[in-house]
């Protein structure tokens, strides 16, 4: 079906009346869809659930989201359940009658957050929705969305009026415009007490001692560009290694395989290896340390959601909409190039936070 008509078809079958009030009431039930965001971009967003719990305390929250991105949100204290949307299981009934029990549940109010993309899969989930209500974004970045006719409450968001807004603070525009907002930017990842007693045998395992710095380091990105060079850690692991008593461990999925074989081979340092663990314990892990260092990529996000000082290596994307927030929390961006960044920048700024 050409998209014309298609559009023509989704119009006339879905278009909702538009709905100009501000005041959303005090919703009680709260769907939100986002499984059109990957890992990083969902954990650092945090702050969108975060100012929906503290403005309705009493609501309930359901998340949407994908095979992809659903671990950033496990043991999430403010999300009370989340669904995960997975088109291949579309065809299995058992699958599909669960999904339909999520959407035609009751629902206040739905909302489709957005901060770099549009979809029309999230879009249409919500409009799909069984809710009173629906917040969706009309334009972004000046690109009009040829769905918004899902929503009745439709919001305007554009990075270009603040270029070096953090992604925290950005996407709360769509809830701002209700009145709706918290003070509170930073991430949030939920461990207990299981997560811990894993994290502190390891620790043991590796026989940290009470006058030792726990480094913790991860040297896979998911995009080429943003993978600062291995060699360049080996120099850097060697140089701390040589200056402070310092265990250290490398986090990492079978994605990062390739990176952390070469890194071990390559270096006489001792690398533990703390790999294809789940979020929270990875989290729990980077608390317990004194240092981690990241390339940017979704782990940063994870240790951006801790109190432990964190160094972040930066090359094509904008440390200012995407680097954690924190007073210990530090970046170092040289140029597009995230190798132009040299072994003594990362060095001398690891050597302050340590002492």
């Amino acid at each position: 079906m050409p998209k014309s008509l298609l559009n023509t078809f989704l119009k006339n079958i879905f278009a909702v009346a538009e709905n100009n009030n501000k005041n959303l009431g005090n919703p009680k039930e709260i769907l939100i869809v986002r499984q059109h965001n990957q890992f990083g971009d969902l954990l650092a967003t945090v702050s969108f659930f975060r100012a929906l719990r503290e403005n309705f305390p009493e609501s309930k929250i359901t998340l949407i989201v994908s095979p992809e991105n659903y671990y950033a949100i496990t043991k999430n204290k403010i999300i009370d359940k989340y669904f995960i949307f997975n088109k291949k299981q579309l065809i299995n009934p058992a699958y599909f009658f669960s999904l339909y029990k999520i959407l035609r549940a009751k629902y206040d109010l739905a909302i489709v957050p957005v901060t770099v993309s549009i979809s029309f899969t999230s879009n249409f989930l919500a409009r799909l929705s069984n809710s009173k209500s629906r917040i969706g974004i009309k334009e972004l970045n000046g690109r009009k969305n040829e769905y918004d006719i899902f929503f009745d409450r439709k919001v305007t968001m554009d990075w270009r009026k603040h270029p070096d807004a953090n992604v925290s603070a950005f996407c709360l525009e769509m809830l701002q415009y209700f009145g709706i907002t918290t003070s509170n930017y930073k991430s949030e990842i939920s461990f207990d007490e299981l997560d811990l007693t894993a994290v502190k045998k390891f620790i043991e395992e590796i026989n940290v001692e009470n006058n030792y710095f726990l480094a913790g380091l991860h040297v896979g990105a998911g995009k080429p560009p943003n993978r600062w060079s291995l060699d360049k850690y080996k120099e850097l692991i060697e140089q701390l290694n040589m200056n402070y008593k310092i265990k250290f461990y490398l986090t990492g999925s079978d994605a990062d395989k390739e990176e952390i074989h070469y890194l071990v081979g390559k270096i006489k340092v001792p690398l533990n290896l703390f790999l294809n663990k789940k979020i929270p314990e990875v989290a729990a892990l980077i608390s317990q340390s004194t240092l981690f260092i990241t390339n940017d990529t979704g782990i940063m996000h994870v240790a951006g959601a801790t109190d432990t000082p964190q160094v972040s290596i930066f090359g094509p994307t904008n440390p200012f909409n995407w680097a954690p927030l924190g007073s210990n929390k530090y970046f170092i961006r040289k140029s597009e190039l995230i190798n132009d960044v040299s072994v003594d920048d990362v060095y001398n700024l690891c050597r302050k936070i340590l002492s």
